[in-house]
């Protein structure tokens, strides 16, 4: 059971909604002590968690459990978490602007148009660029950006020995003219995310 390794789920890694129920409780506490290394704040109003293998699985067995829309649910639910789980050469996660008040939230989304443009993880001052995953909505018509983004940063063999060595500073940053903040990237991050390079 979950194969930390794997780059895919299958409906082989599913389990059924009996089986799931009986080990639900241990694989949500053990998702959220993973968090813990996985979660950044980057300023006041964004929060991003870095996915995974073991992330996207308790997403899919959730969305099964929510919805029992049985097989045919869970060839769509593959298809949508699939392309989130890293592959080897990339970090992968979901951003989120959060701010409660819907009016201040719509005011900073409407502001920040393009912003998947200026979102990096910096590596001793080299920056890698987020990409976003494909066929999702990342703003409407008018220019707003989406509450929440799903993103792929591509590394090189180089850029992740990079990262992996603990002398460089690793950053998430967002240098959008509306929304500018950086977070460091600690030892205990890295050492997690690191994990994801295979």
């Amino acid at each position: 059971m979950m194969p930390r390794d794997a780059r895919e789920i299958t409906a082989e890694d599913i389990l059924g909604l009996e089986d799931f129920e009986k080990i639900r409780a241990e694989k949500r506490e053990e998702n959220l002590l993973r968090k813990r290394f996985r979660r950044l704040s980057v300023g006041p109003h964004v929060t991003v968690y870095f996915e995974s293998w073991d992330t996207m699985w308790l997403q899919v067995q959730e969305m099964l459990r929510i919805e029992k829309g049985g097989e045919e649910q869970l060839v769509d639910e593959l298809a949508a978490y699939n392309p989130m789980i890293p592959n080897g050469d990339e970090l992968t996660c979901t951003l989120m602007f959060e701010i409660e008040d819907p009016d201040r939230r719509d005011a900073l989304l409407n502001q920040l148009g393009g912003v998947i443009d200026h979102i990096h993880i910096v590596i001793d001052g080299e920056k890698i660029g987020a990409t976003p995953e494909q066929d999702v909505d990342r703003e409407n018509d008018s220019g707003k950006a989406s509450s929440v983004l799903f993103l792929h940063f591509a590394f090189t063999a180089e850029q992740k020995a990079k990262f992996r060595d603990t002398a460089n500073q690793i950053l998430f940053q967002i240098d959008h003219a509306a929304y500018g903040h950086a977070a460091i990237i600690g030892d205990e991050m890295r050492a997690e995310l690191t994990r994801d390079f295979g």
